[in-house]
C-alpha cells in the first residue's frame, strides 16, 4: 500500500502564541519573533511596524510591573484575520492596567498612552479562571499580500 503525501500549505498559519520567560530580555525576543512571523504572512511594513512597537509596549509592562512569582510566563498571541491583527500579551500579575500620566521629564510611563493613540481598539481584562489579565491591541490591515 502506497502513502498519499498531502501537498504542504503554501501560507503559513496567521495564528501564532510565543511563550517567554519573565525577564527582560523577552521583550527584544518578543519583538524578533513578531517581526520575522509578521514578514512571513506578509503584513503591510506600517501595520508590523506599529504592531511591533505596540507589542513591545505591553511586553515590557508585563515585565517591569506584573510582580509575580519565579518562572512565570509572558505569553503572546498574533492573530491575523482578513481585515484585523490582534495581539494579546498575558501575564499572571491581577492588576489591570491603566493609562498614566507622564511629565516631560519622566522616563517612562507612557506606553499604554502609545498603545490608545496608535490601536485601531485596545483593552484589558482578568485571566480565564481569575487568573492573570490580558492586555490586547488591534490594528486594521489596509491589504495583506
Amino acid at each position: 500500500m502506497q502513502t498519499q503525501r498531502l501537498p504542504l500549505p503554501t501560507t503559513a498559519p496567521k495564528d501564532i502564541e510565543l511563550r517567554l520567560p519573565h525577564h527582560a530580555r523577552s521583550v527584544a525576543r518578543a519583538r524578533a519573533l513578531f517581526r520575522e512571523q509578521a514578514a512571513s504572512w506578509g503584513l503591510p511594513q506600517d501595520v508590523m511596524d506599529t504592531a511591533e512597537l505596540l507589542l513591545s509596549e505591553l511586553v515590557t509592562n508585563a515585565y517591569r510591573h506584573a510582580k509575580v512569582p519565579a518562572g512565570r510566563e509572558i505569553r503572546v498571541r498574533c492573530v491575523v484575520t482578513e481585515d484585523r491583527i490582534r495581539v494579546t500579551v498575558t501575564d499572571t500579575n491581577d492588576t489591570l492596567p491603566t493609562p498614566g500620566t507622564a511629565s516631560s521629564e519622566d522616563e517612562s510611563g507612557r506606553g499604554l498612552t502609545l498603545v490608545a493613540a496608535l490601536a485601531d481598539d485596545w483593552g484589558a481584562e482578568r485571566g480565564e479562571c481569575g487568573v492573570g489579565k490580558e492586555v490586547w491591541f488591534e490594528l486594521t490591515l489596509h491589504a495583506v499580500e
